[in-house]
């Protein structure tokens, strides 16, 4: 039998925040993925600290960026890679009215340090923007493919993970001891997105899932060099390729991409973009959502030792890092967490 600190299930955004906490401390872990969840892998991966719809502030936004910048330029040092790339988000305008409440939202103490404060005409003759943009500051896109690929490869060289199903009744809980095949662990921490569903601790858990598709296209006459975002976003690659998206689908749960998905981008698209694009990329996902939108993060109320970590839902590239740190926190320094991410606040206790 291996001793080890944690056993960490799932391989996505949440979970390598964790990892980096466990690394950043010297504990001993492994990870197992069976490649089944594909939310972080077909995330946009923007991380953006402006509500678009409505000119208001994410939540936590602030404590989120300074501790998920770092988190990412750590990364970035240590595999070699380059995840970060720093964008400009540009809001268009449909109408005067929009205008105003752009300025407007900039009266408001946590939102004003993200705001422009400078209208921006358009120039581009295949895009419609009459009303101009708004541009978001401090803002920027992970590659959310190339982080999770590398990191992946970086477990599998240190010999820190098991790509296989995590077989949950398998799992044996004793004596605040976890033992699972040939693993003792003192934890586990299941950050698997939308697979929690299937999860025999977590089942009761509201997850409710809603799936995602988004298109990667080239677009050779668009030439833009910044993010918009309208009815769908889109996303700047390089080469006059550009990710679009994305749908929201509370009722199909699969990774299945589908025709009308494809059908709504594109015909939002059109709608101010008038450049030919060729679809060269479909992908979909469910992304793990919570009705009040908040992360699902602590301890289990009976078994001690076995905790969550999962609802990131389409900010997860923002709010991975810090709600790991928060988890960790919780399990190894007895810190208190935030009743508005506990995991107990879906008690029927």
């Amino acid at each position: 039998m291996k001793e080890i600190d944690y056993i960490v299930v799932g391989c996505g955004l949440a979970s390598i925040a964790f990892c980096e906490e466990l690394r950043a401390n010297n504990k001993s872990f492994i990870v197992f993925d069976n490649n089944s969840q594909k939310s972080s892998l077909v995330a946009a991966g923007l991380y953006n600290p402006v509500i678009l719809k409505r000119f208001s502030a994410v939540w936590k936004a602030k404590e989120q960026l300074e501790i998920a910048l770092p988190h990412y330029a750590k990364i970035e040092r240590e595999l070699d890679i380059k995840i970060d790339y720093k964008l400009k988000i540009q809001r268009r305008f449909a109408s005067i009215e929009e205008q105003n409440l752009w300025f407007n939202a900039m009266d408001k103490p946590n939102v004003e340090p993200y705001l422009s404060d400078q209208l921006i005409k358009n120039s581009n003759d295949f895009i419609n923007a009459p009303f101009g943009f708004g541009e978001v500051l401090g803002a920027g896109r992970i590659d959310t493919d190339t982080l999770i690929t590398s990191y992946k490869e970086f477990l599998n060289s240190i010999g820190n993970l098991r790509e296989e199903d995590f077989l949950h009744a398998e799992l044996k809980n004793a004596s605040n001891i976890i033992t699972y095949k040939n693993l003792l662990a003192k934890h586990v921490v299941f950050a698997e997105g939308f697979g929690v569903k299937k999860n025999l601790y977590f089942k009761e858990i509201p997850i409710n899932g809603t799936k995602g598709e988004v298109l990667t296209v080239k677009a050779p006459s668009l030439k833009i060099d910044f993010a918009i975002k309208s009815s769908v976003f889109i996303i700047p690659l390089g080469n006059d390729n550009y990710i679009v998206g994305s749908t929201y689908n509370r009722k199909d749960k699969t990774n299945t991409i589908t025709e009308e998905g494809k059908n709504e981008i594109l015909s939002k698209l059109k709608t101010f973009v008038s450049s030919d694009v060729e679809v060269i990329e479909h992908v979909a996902a469910v992304r793990p959502t919570v009705i009040d939108r908040r992360p699902v993060v602590g301890t289990h109320s009976t078994f001690k030792n076995i905790h969550i970590l999962n609802g990131l839902g389409s900010r997860g590239v923002m709010v991975a890092p810090y709600v790991a740190k928060k988890l960790y926190n919780v399990i190894e320094n007895n810190l208190a967490l935030d009743c508005e991410i506990d995991v107990k606040r879906f008690s029927k206790n």
